[in-house]
């Protein structure tokens, strides 16, 4: 194929190269870009296209290719390398380090104030609040079902008011 019929064929297929570009990037720049750097490599590499062969197939594997190569250099540009031993660097600026201390205080004080509840109420709220079932707790303290239940009521009712007293005073 001579250069005058091979630039008349390229600029024949000008716009349906642009169009598949542009489908390619979704930018405009971007596939002005890709259609110029196509069209030098079809330029430079005329003399590897085979006569009887599909030129619009051979410029338009050319350019899927190059779109593919720059986007796999994209990917790799933006991934991370981390050659540390222990990794550390790479986890350190995206980590959250969860803090427990104001779950920890909060804890505190509720334990403290369930060890001031009435032995009644408090005997009978923490068993159930181990596993104990109602009827075990019942069992265990010699006291009828309904006296278990309803002190285990009172022992979360009392720590309620004491932690809504707490909550208030502390705003």
């Amino acid at each position: 194929m001579s250069t005058i019929e091979f630039n008349t064929k390229f600029a024949d297929l000008t716009q349906m190269l642009n169009a598949f570009a542009y489908n390619l990037t979704k930018n405009k720049e971007e596939a002005k870009d890709l259609y110029q750097e196509t069209a030098f490599r079809a330029l430079t590499n005329r003399d590897k296209f085979r006569t009887g062969t599909n030129f619009k197939a051979w410029l338009f594997t050319i350019m899927k290719n190059i779109f593919i190569n720059n986007y796999r250099k994209k990917v790799k540009k933006n991934t991370i390398l981390d050659s540390t031993d222990n990794m550390y660097y790479i986890n350190s600026g995206k980590t959250i380090v969860d803090n427990k201390a104001e779950s920890n205080i909060l804890m505190d004080e509720l334990n403290y104030m369930v060890k001031n509840l009435d032995e009644g109420l408090r005997i009978p709220f923490e068993m159930h609040y181990v596993g104990y079932k109602y009827q075990e707790i019942a069992d265990e303290l010699e006291l009828p079902l309904g006296t278990v239940k309803s002190r285990i009521f009172f022992a979360r009712k009392e720590l309620k008011n004491l932690v809504t007293k707490r909550y208030n005073k502390a705003v």
